[in-house]
């Protein structure tokens, strides 16, 4: 029995009704990393890896909720949405935003599952609350547009579970186009769509199996540096705002032996930004080889640079490097461990894995495990009803 079934088996036993199916996927970023909270761009793409949800409505204020993978249950009420410091928080969140929106809601049933890889960095949690949020649009027929509902999530993940995490990744979970990444303008929230032709080529993460307990506070450490770089240049250019406005002729003339450190982290910033433009051309004349160079590049930025890699992340990019069938590989994410993303040609992928399964071993002693995945379409519903 596939998932979908087991979770419509699993809601009809516990509500006696049929559910409503909603898929909403985990997220890839192909290049763009740490400049989005300095008002840049980023170049996600919701995958094939998702959160699946089976809702109902119910006649009364209370929410029930069952994690299916987890087998734990959440029992509540709209009239009194508080923070358990649990995984029931992504969903009250989006709950209690709802309510604060005076949004016409009322109780309702919920059982999910997922096959997005636990702690993979490819964001369950955003999935989760635009799942939930697109659901109670379709269950009470809100008619809330997509953005309005991605910056419920967000709002969510900020206020209420208090992850102030940026808006990519609600943007790329509810947004995404099957065979296409979203240039993303943090600024702006601005976003067009680049064709990805991956014919003969997969997207294949690989695991460092590596969750550093620096990635909070080295985060923090990179956001003050960036905002430390505009605050000193800004002396020189009363007009610039964020790194976004920043060239690195204004770095290398004022910052680059004044501050070294803060020129590196800024640097970082703003050759990502036009790498990433870069790619987005190179993607546009499917020119899938330039793109994958640029990745690399990324990679080396921000382990050289921005310094938010870790030896293991660094291993599993200069692993892919010598294979001839590997395109692009960089880390993702916030670093410190966590995936590095890979373009692998499907006719050498089976060689790739069994050399970067070994390699990663023989380097790190440990051991890396690989998920390949397919660009989809973005938060739909599955089904309106299931008998």
């Amino acid at each position: 029995m596939d998932l979908l079934s087991q979770l419509t088996a699993s809601f009809q036993d516990a509500f006696h009704s049929d559910p409503i199916l909603i898929c909403s996927p985990g997220r890839v970023n192909l290049i763009g990393e740490h400049t989005d909270y300095n008002e840049g761009f980023v170049l996600p793409a919701a995958i094939d890896k998702a959160i699946y949800l089976a809702v109902g409505p119910r006649d009364d204020d209370e929410l029930h909720f069952v994690a299916y993978d987890l087998n734990k249950t959440y029992r509540g009420t709209l009239n009194e949405l508080t923070s358990t410091h649990t995984w029931a928080d992504y969903l009250v969140g989006v709950v209690a935003q709802f309510r604060l929106l005076g949004q016409p809601i009322r109780g309702f049933n919920c059982v999910f599952g997922g096959t997005i890889p636990m702690g993979s960095g490819l964001s369950s949690s955003a999935a989760l609350e635009n799942g939930v949020g697109f659901a109670l649009n379709e269950l009470f027929d809100l008619g809330l547009d997509r953005i309005t509902l991605l910056k419920l999530s967000q709002r969510a993940e900020n206020d209420f579970v208090g992850a102030k995490v940026g808006i990519m990744d609600m943007f790329a979970s509810m947004m995404g186009k099957a065979n296409h990444v979203i240039k993303l303008d943090c600024r702006s929230l601005e976003y067009t769509y680049a064709p990805l032709q991956m014919d003969g080529i997969s997207i294949v993460l690989c695991d460092s199996r590596v969750k550093h307990s620096l990635v909070t506070s080295e985060y923090n450490t990179r956001r003050a540096e960036c905002e430390a770089g505009v605050r000193f240049l800004k002396t020189f250019y009363p007009e610039i705002n964020s790194l976004r406005d920043v060239t690195m002729t204004m770095l290398d003339t004022h910052l680059k032996n004044a501050q070294p450190l803060i020129y590196r982290r800024c640097a970082y910033v703003v050759q990502e930004n036009q790498r990433l433009l870069d790619g987005v051309t190179a993607l546009e004349a499917g020119d899938i080889k330039t793109f994958g160079q640029l990745m690399y590049g990324s990679h080396e930025g921000l382990s050289q640079w921005y310094e938010v890699s870790c030896p293991e992340l660094d291993a599993l990019v200069d692993i892919a490097r010598e294979h001839p069938g590997v395109l692009g590989a960089r880390m993702m994410g916030g670093g410190f461990g966590g995936c590095t993303i890979n373009l692998v040609r499907e006719d050498a992928l089976d060689d790739f894995t069994h050399l970067i399964t070994k390699q990663y071993k023989a380097r790190t002693g440990k051991d890396t495990y690989l998920h390949a995945c397919k660009i989809q379409n973005g938060t739909n519903l599955v089904s309106k009803s299931v008998s």
